[in-house]
């Protein structure tokens, strides 16, 4: 019992009027979890996380205005750190003020990309309350992609414990906006300091917060985007269906091409179809009239491991479902079927869907005709739709976020 109080102590320090609370708690702990043997092998604890408190110092003065904020430019004062080696499995995660990293420059996340990432956000609700949005879902695909990077796994709900206690601690970052929210970017890198492609027999979890603005300043603006099969984000057999620092940087340069050509996202193409995968770093959804006469919403299927399933992505999936005003359909679809359903009058909306704005409206699309090669501009009437499609997912998405809507099993309060 000691040895659990010393470590939850700066915790209750911390949040002083709990104090008795969390006594009381630590009161009510079977003596046999007390006892419980951990394989620290397979996951770090909540129960060993130690805390180091900033001092007056180190606390960062939070923006006036959230609403400014450049996304990712600013961070909260807490970052939490995690080691693990292959012989003793992870060590005690820490909470501490947030600082520089000091890295061997021969890491194999410096030499072969050894590293994942995830993206998530905690919201300020309408009733003041701090929730999470479906952070079990970010935690599963994490862990996914940790397997396939040779990366140790870990337990998602001690995971998610730890953050938790991170939103305690910077709580006051959480913007008080139903249009801002604090960003959350848990990470995985492989840190053994030797060269050669290898496992990594070390590694660091680290997660960093930051409080973002709206994604849109001025509210829904339709986005252009380059279409062009001779670049490629992912294929059959790779890490696209993965979050992996490795499949964004070959994505910068393309992104620069379609900036050089007034576009602000690339549409994802993939083989000689010229199938639809991705458009950003979003899933692509559209709206339209199939050729069956049936009103359906559609987006790309997983199965072929090209799109990285986003949370997001299954939220508008789940609520069109639910709502049955529609038919919901999960399969390949080409940049044939588009333009053939431009050209019928048939398609109404097209949007990207992901954390950063729920969802994108798409207004164009910068078509590379790969017989002709020659550009063709394809106009998408998404922000003319009488349906209202995209923008009914928007506010669902928005008002369960903010506490304004309650669906079972979403939000995690902290």
């Amino acid at each position: 019992m000691p040895a659990i109080l010393s470590r939850v102590a700066p915790r209750i320090n911390y949040v002083g009027s709990r104090l008795m609370a969390s006594a009381a708690r630590l009161e009510t702990v079977p003596r046999e979890e007390i006892h419980k043997e951990y394989d620290r092998k397979k996951t770090f604890y909540h129960k060993d996380l130690e805390i180091q408190l900033a001092s007056p110092s180190q606390l960062k003065t939070k923006p006036l205005d959230p609403t400014k904020l450049k996304f990712g430019h600013t961070y909260a004062d807490y970052m939490m750190t995690c080691d693990w080696d292959a012989e003793t499995g992870w060590h005690h995660p820490k909470i501490e003020p947030i600082a520089e990293l000091k890295i061997h420059p021969g890491a194999k996340v410096l030499h072969y990309a050894s590293e994942l990432f995830e993206g998530m956000k905690a919201y300020r609700g309408v009733d003041n309350k701090i929730r999470m949005f479906r952070p079990e879902m970010n935690m599963a695909r994490m862990k996914r992609t940790a397997i396939r990077a040779a990366l140790p796994d870990f337990d998602s709900e001690e995971m998610i414990s730890v953050l938790t206690e991170m939103l305690r601690l910077d709580q006051e970052w959480v913007p008080n906006s139903d249009v801002c929210s604090l960003y959350m970017r848990p990470t995985l890198i492989g840190t053994d300091p030797t060269l050669g492609v290898a496992v990594s027999t070390a590694a660091k979890m680290f997660v960093i917060t930051g409080p973002v603005g709206a994604y849109y300043s001025t509210g829904f603006q339709p986005v252009s985007l380059l279409a062009d099969s001779r670049f490629i984000r992912a294929f059959p057999g790779g890490v696209g269906a993965y979050k992996m620092g490795c499949n964004y940087a070959p994505t910068i340069w393309v992104g620069k091409e379609a900036a050089s050509k007034n576009c602000q996202q690339v549409l994802w193409l993939y083989g000689d179809n010229e199938d639809l995968t991705e458009v950003g770093t979003m899933n692509i959804f559209l709206f339209w009239k199939n050729e069956e006469g049936e009103m359906e919403l559609i987006t790309p299927p997983l199965h072929r491991g090209l799109i990285l399933p986003g949370v997001t992505r299954d939220s508008v999936l789940q609520l069109g479902r639910e709502w049955g005003e529609y038919k919901v359909t999960e399969r390949t679809l080409n940049m044939e079927e588009v333009k053939k359903a431009l050209s019928e009058k048939r398609l109404y909306e097209m949007f990207g869907a992901g954390t950063a704005c729920v969802v994108s409206p798409v207004g164009k699309i910068l078509y590379h005709n790969k017989v002709t090669d020659e550009y063709e501009e394809l106009q998408i009437p998404t922000m003319a739709s009488k349906y209202g499609v995209m923008q009914k997912f928007y506010n669902t998405i928005n008002d369960i976020q903010y506490g304004r809507l309650i669906k079972e099993g979403w939000m995690r309060d902290i």
